[in-house]
């Protein structure tokens, strides 16, 4: 049988008080949660782990069983003869472990209906139990991280989700930012004893994009514009989600100048028909190909301002 030393899992000391240890447990499992790691199988044995270190450490009548047995299981391989004895460490026949921070059943949840520990544990402590008959409970909610492109969001995504052994195909509704929480009910883990199960959120988060900054619904981009358009007015090409739309430059537009687009935004999470606005930000360049007429026409202007 191989020994566990639960404070190297949970990363304290073996004299850490009990808040130190509870924060860090709480702090690796929320970390290493098959929730927030779907499908990764990593994360589910790192998660076992922890629990089953804090299911040890988190109660005091076990942490004081398992130190004079990893004191002894030390002073045995400080020695190094013989093999260690592991039967008056072992738990009575029969002997069932109640379970804190996270009750029998969403264990089960999580990792099916085989024990989610060792044999390390099992055998020093016995098998988990709830405490009392089960009722019927809700399932617990997932949650998924979901990553799309700003073109996305501007119009609604689909995504095809793997959630154990089902498959979901999700949607995320347009107007959505990094941080909004697309909930679809009834996806979560299933419920027990004829309760209904728990919903699935998805945590979305909305890739930067190289020519739209966001702001709430609000987009800004940067619209070159020639010298000689801003000082005698014009028309120029204004890149949207949706398409490009012409913006009238008046005469004497400076560099830097701001205008807004009215409804050229975002879709509105909650009201998909009402839209942001999209602000653009002149920025001046050099006119394409000028001739040395031209270049000759701009020096005589010069000359004619400086007299």
């Amino acid at each position: 049988m191989e020994f566990k030393d639960y404070y190297a899992i949970l990363g304290v000391t073996p004299d850490a008080d009990d808040q130190t240890i509870k924060k860090a447990y709480r702090n690796l499992a929320r970390q290493h949660h098959p929730d927030v790691n779907p499908d990764d199988k990593q994360a589910e044995a790192r998660f076992k782990e922890i629990n089953e270190a804090y299911q040890a450490l988190g109660d005091p009548e076990r942490r004081r069983k398992y130190d004079e047995l990893r004191a002894q299981y030390q002073s045995w391989q400080q020695r190094g003869s013989g093999d260690f004895n592991w039967s008056q460490w072992q738990s009575a026949p029969g002997q069932y472990v109640y379970t804190i921070g996270v009750a029998p059943e969403d264990l089960e949840d999580l990792f099916g209906e085989g024990s989610p520990f060792s044999e390390f544990f099992s055998s020093i402590y016995g098998q988990p139990r709830a405490r009392g008959p089960e009722r019927p409970r809700r399932g617990r909610d997932l949650e998924v991280p979901v990553t799309i492109s700003l073109e996305e969001a501007f119009r609604g995504a689909t995504r095809s989700l793997h959630i154990g052994d089902r498959r979901i195909e999700a949607r995320i509704p347009a107007g959505v930012q990094t941080g909004t929480r697309v909930r679809l009910a009834g996806q979560g883990r299933p419920g027990r004893g004829g309760a209904p199960a728990g919903d699935l959120y998805l945590v979305v988060e909305v890739e930067p994009h190289p020519q739209f900054e966001r702001e709430g619904d609000d987009l800004t981009t940067v619209v070159p514009v020639d010298f000689l358009t801003a000082a005698a007015g014009g028309e120029v090409r204004v890149p949207t989600l949706d398409g490009a739309v012409k913006l009238k430059i008046p005469p004497r537009t400076p560099a830097d100048r701001v205008f807004r687009l009215k409804g050229k935004g975002m879709p509105h999470l909650d009201r998909p028909g009402e839209r942001g606005d999209l602000f653009a930000r002149v920025k001046l360049v050099m006119p394409e190909a000028l001739s040395d007429a031209d270049i000759e026409t701009l020096r005589d202007l010069a000359r004619r301002r400086a007299a």
